[in-house]
């Protein structure tokens, strides 16, 4: 259950830049809360990291009870790219910040991703939910 609300909280934080996109003044209000969000996501980043190690260690799991399994393998990996989207900025700033070309690349890879960010907040909403529901049903 833990799994699917941080799922959902850090899907609340990814939505919104789809609806700031919206709005020409959206690039001063995002540098404003890039400080804030790049932190919460690699927090989140790492947390929904070691959902998909602990999911891959618990293969077994396919075996006795392949729906939860393939629930938690989910909502992390979502988690995690959700988590890398948001932290993106603070990664490319003090990882990326010494190789331009790897930094080049970063943004490059950024600037295909940020247009589904708001679509996976979305995604990470619902399987956040069904995660929560499958941790009930099982479990």
């Amino acid at each position: 259950m833990t799994w699917g609300i941080t799922l959902i909280l850090l899907s609340i934080i990814a939505v919104p830049s789809l609806l700031l996109s919206k709005k020409p003044n959206a690039k001063e209000l995002l540098e404003k809360i890039e400080p804030y969000q790049g932190w919460i996501g690699f927090a989140f980043f790492c947390w929904g990291l070691w959902g998909v190690i602990s999911a891959v260690l618990n293969i077994g799991w396919l075996t006795t009870n392949p729906v939860w399994w393939i629930t938690l393998l989910a909502g992390n990996l979502v988690e995690a790219i959700l988590g890398f989207m948001l932290g993106f900025g603070l990664i490319n700033k003090f990882i990326l910040s010494k190789n331009e070309e790897a930094k080049e690349k970063a943004n490059k890879l950024r600037e295909k991703l940020a247009p589904k960010q708001g679509k996976l907040g979305v995604i990470g909403l619902i399987v956040g939910a069904w995660m929560i529901a499958a941790s009930f049903l099982y479990i």
